[in-house]
């Protein structure tokens, strides 16, 4: 084809971006992001199955998450900062191929030790594909449409947890946990599929215009950002974690499946609303959700014997929680600009410091003083959250 004949269609593309979403290559970084999730999620509603079928404990089951968490902790910065000058298709593949290989030895290994090595190179693989997804979802997208993208590319988290992990839960009832991992694999070959056909490429980041890491950092709006992620986060992680200890002084004690299926169904509605709002409205999204998520733990915690109160502060939970990767993850693109992955990738090792310290933090305190102080340590999270989302007006999170 002459350069005279090419010419028209590279003028076309502009216009045809800007009319609708590419939504080949979102869904499939939608899907890429539901198998993350899953793969984390599973063994947690698997956790008897597990035990029983490797000869350990349930408490050393538990470690397979953990384990999970870790690898996606200590790979996120590192190795996002080392493969910035990769293409984006093939390092996706590379991410999602990750997913195959260590979903497959787990589903194979009757050995506690390989099984635990599978699962912190998931979590290593994850580190990276979260580190990579907003900036690639953004780049497939004129900027009018960056918002829609980013919560296009994100709906695979709620859907992962208010559908594949009880779905993956009740199917294992039946077939074994072995074949559910077994069909996450499966999954993820379809995966690669789509992405090898449809996806688009782009460039890595030139060596040129690598900022060094502290300097990412140091990146004004980055820093309010990060304290945003990491005090949010720990605050629906405390609640998340010991939910059932929780319920157990409300009339909801023996339904937490139900709560649960409450909290995954309104994040899923939370997220479309976010996707609808968040070109125009991101400063004031992030505002409302810290502010109704805070109002949401005190009643939550006052209101322990009024079932209504319980399923509306459950409710706002969900909603709030559902746009908030969108949202953090657009604001941090936002301030990044061309150090998009690196911001990302440090967003990403906040929010897993934030699941683990959740863990810690929500532990002691349920020790110490019991569940019914849990929704207090929200609140005193959330409102310097709050603080810091409101005072960067500037940076972080503009006007």
């Amino acid at each position: 084809m002459t350069a005279h004949t090419s010419l028209p269609k590279q003028r076309e593309l502009p216009s045809i971006s800007s009319e609708r979403l590419p939504w080949a290559g979102l869904l499939a970084l939608a899907m890429a992001g539901f198998i993350c999730i899953l793969t984390e999620s599973l063994p947690a509603g698997l956790l008897p199955q597990i035990a029983k079928d490797l000869g350990i404990t349930e408490a050393l089951t538990g470690q397979l998450v953990t384990l999970y968490a870790i690898g996606s902790l200590v790979a996120a910065i590192p190795l996002t900062t080392a493969t910035r000058g990769w293409r984006r298709r093939p390092l996706l593949l590379v991410c999602i191929s990750g997913f195959l290989v260590f979903n497959t030895v787990t589903a194979l290994s009757s050995d506690y030790i390989l099984t635990l090595a599978a699962r912190f190179m998931a979590g290593v693989s994850a580190g990276v594909l979260w580190g990579m997804t907003a900036g690639y979802a953004r780049r497939m997208v004129p900027d009018s449409l960056k918002g829609k993208a980013m919560a296009v590319a994100m709906v695979g988290t709620p859907l992962a947890l208010a559908l594949g992990v009880p779905i993956g839960s009740f199917l294992s009832s039946y077939i074994g946990w072995r074949l559910i991992f077994g069909m996450v694999s499966l999954l993820t070959v379809a995966l690669i599929v789509w992405v090898l056909w449809k996806m688009p490429d782009f460039a890595g980041e030139p060596a040129g215009e690598r900022l060094p890491l502290h300097k990412v950092f140091l990146i004004p709006g980055v820093k309010p950002i990060l304290f945003v992620v990491l005090a949010w986060m720990l605050a629906h992680n405390i609640l998340y974690t010991y939910i059932s200890p929780y319920l157990a002084q409300t009339a909801f004690a023996n339904r937490v499946d139900l709560i649960l299926l409450i909290f995954g169904f309104t994040s899923i509605v939370g997220i479309w609303l976010t996707g609808m709002l968040i070109d125009r409205f991101l400063r004031r999204l992030v505002i409302i959700s810290l502010a109704s998520f805070a109002l949401a733990s005190v009643v939550m915690g006052i209101a322990t014997h009024q079932p209504v109160i319980i399923i509306l502060g459950i409710m706002i939970w969900g909603l709030t929680f559902g746009g908030a990767a969108t949202l953090l993850q657009t604001a941090i693109a936002q301030a990044g600009g061309k150090s998009t992955d690196v911001a990302q990738s440090m967003l990403v090792t906040a929010w897993n410091l934030a699941i683990g310290g959740g863990g810690i933090i929500g532990g002691i305190l349920l020790e110490v003083f019991g569940a019914g102080y849990l929704s207090g340590a929200l609140f005193i999270l959330l409102i310097p959250a709050l603080l810091v989302a409101m005072r960067a007006y500037k940076y972080g999170f503009p006007k």
